[in-house]
């Protein structure tokens, strides 16, 4: 049996991709198709917003032309993957010629003719409209979005909307005096104020008719999440939630090879994030007025791989803070599942080490801190010479992925995404209230 294998980005799959993938067919028995992960693409220089690469694999199937389909995720990969699947011929669209000889020293090299006056580019180009947005809340966190979304194509960064007027702004950006004048003229708004703040705002962007990009805890009630929700999409818009680990690549292939049962079955997790703010307590962090501390500060970056991997059926959450003038300095919460047990640990007053661990059944997946920003886990089994490495690249500050995924819903008209469902985020806002109620909390 002759083995073919090809790759490709398929961003807006067109006819082209079909014919390039019917000519590498015909040249064997069995075509495999790897299919580039989302990355950052550099000779455009912008992060893509149409197709991320579930649509794109799933694009490439529907064409019944692969055999087999694999995800690209790292250079030198294609070497890899010849020797690991027997493969013989290596095919590539005619742009390339040249660029992958290298590759005759372990299978046969072809460059297959490209349909012309189609590309990927070109339609891309064609039918892509820029996104405005807006920035309420000019703080820390705010200060960051423009730069991150210079890198991602289809947006416009309209103008800021702060309380306290900022007194510097990046060139062409406008200060507005109020939210609802700056709502007037953009298409979308990123939220990063205060958490009491969220559902106000959030509300007034949606009944401006904005899609909505809000920073997390997105809100600390479910029924709020859910109503807020419910409203978007009853209106066309999206509402997602900002949480910069949700949209990691190198988080979110370690879900997706987690989920495949590389581990086995999860039976334990446990999650930790700690920053020592403790000279600075005059920040709104440590403000009780303003859901201060811990749990509303940190608690939905350890819960994200808990509910991702387990789901929202937990059986029951048990608390135990150490509380400060008001707001939890610390904060460990053990939730059980019928088949699982987890634990996490958030501090602004105590450090901890900051890891990930995942144990399964037949091994474990172990990432080190800062493992809310991954760039890096491992794989660990009994026999330790299977076990593996992988390793990823962060860009900036992370919020480039989140803002790409957001724009990308927009233009697709999707209104959940896969990386952070709408359910698992009324999951983390439904936690977030058992903490304020006080619900199987024990003060420590």
């Amino acid at each position: 049996m002759t083995k073919v294998i090809t790759y490709g980005t398929y961003d807006l799959l067109h006819q082209g991709h079909i014919n390039l993938l019917r000519r590498a067919k015909a040249l064997g028995d069995y075509l495999i198709v790897g299919v580039t992960n989302d990355t950052f693409d550099r000779d455009r220089g912008k992060l893509n917003v149409r197709n991320n690469v579930l649509e794109r694999v799933d694009a490439v199937r529907a064409t019944g032309l692969a055999d087999q389909i694999i995800i690209e995720d790292y250079v030198g990969q294609k070497i890899d993957d010849i020797q690991k699947y027997g493969v013989d011929i290596f095919a590539i669209g005619s742009d390339w010629v040249g660029k992958f000889d290298y590759l005759n020293e372990f299978c046969k090299v072809v460059y297959l003719p490209r349909t012309e006056g189609i590309s990927s580019t070109m339609l891309r180009e064609n039918s892509q409209r820029e996104v405005h947005v807006g920035i309420i809340g000019y703080g820390r966190v705010g200060r960051r979005f423009p730069s991150e979304a210079e890198v991602v194509s289809g947006v416009t960064l309209t103008g800021v909307y702060d309380i306290n007027t900022p007194e510097i702004l990046p060139v062409g950006i406008i200060s507005y005096e109020s939210a609802g004048s700056l709502l007037k003229d953009v298409d979308a708004v990123y939220i990063a104020t205060p958490h009491l703040t969220h559902y106000l705002y959030i509300r007034q962007a949606l009944e401006a008719g904005c899609h909505v990009l809000c920073e997390t805890p997105m809100v600390l009630e479910k029924e709020q999440a859910k109503e807020l929700y419910r409203f978007a999409e009853s209106k066309g818009l999206i509402l997602m939630e900002a949480n910069k680990t949700a949209h990691c690549p190198a988080f979110n292939h370690l879900m997706v090879m987690i989920k495949s049962g590389l581990i086995g079955e999860v039976v334990d997790i446990e999650a930790s994030l700690s920053k020592l703010w403790d000279d600075n307590l005059s920040l709104r962090e440590f403000d009780p007025s303003q859901a201060g501390g811990s749990m509303y500060e940190l608690g939905s970056y350890p819960l994200l791989p808990i509910i991702k991997l387990l789901g929202i059926g937990y059986r029951n959450i048990n608390l135990y803070s150490r509380m400060q003038n008001g707001v939890d300095m610390y904060t460990k919460g053990v939730i059980r599942y019928d088949r699982a047990i987890c634990s996490f640990k958030v501090g602004l007053g105590v450090k901890t080490e900051g890891n990930l661990i995942i144990s399964g059944t037949k091994g474990y997946a172990y990432v080190p801190a800062p493992w809310w920003k991954t760039d890096y886990f491992e794989f660990r089994y009994e026999d330790q010479n299977q076990n593996k490495k992988f390793f990823y690249k962060w860009d900036g500050f992370g919020l480039r992925y989140e803002i790409q995924e957001f724009i990308s819903c927009i233009i697709n008209h999707r209104f959940s995404s896969a990386r952070l469902r709408r359910r698992e985020s009324i999951c983390m806002a439904e936690i977030m209230q058992q903490f304020t109620k006080r619900k199987n909390l024990m003060e420590i």
